[in-house]
């Protein structure tokens, strides 16, 4: 993997909106090239001494790993839970093609728009 390849940032949030509302600010402010949203998903979970169950939406944030920094301080400054999950993985394989558009969607400055 050239140049550290691509990560995924797994987190949940309680609400589509909520959901939503994270993954297109985190491709607006360009911390991530693509955000997947999933869901609903059940959870399950001690919390406080006590098994839980939740409806949850699962968001998976692409970015290249050397974006991961910026991206985690992102989701983390706008997540509604106090312990939110945080949970980065590495690709082991990434089309380069497809690196090249998440690199150049999250590692370059915006282009100017239309005048």
């Amino acid at each position: 993997m050239a140049g550290g390849g691509l990560v995924q940032l797994l987190t949940t949030f309680g609400s589509r909106e909520d959901a939503l509302r994270v993954a297109r600010e985190a491709v607006e402010a360009r911390v991530a090239a693509c955000v997947q949203v999933v869901g609903p998903v059940t959870s399950l979970y001690r919390w406080e001494g006590r098994l839980e169950e939740a409806e949850e939406f699962l968001c998976l944030l692409k970015a290249p790993a050397e974006g991961l920094d910026r991206l985690v301080a992102f989701v983390r400054a706008l997540h509604p839970y106090n312990t939110p999950e945080l949970t980065a993985v590495a690709s082991a394989f990434v089309e380069e093609r497809y690196l090249a558009w998440a690199r150049s969607e999250t590692l370059s400055p915006p282009s100017p728009g239309p005048a």
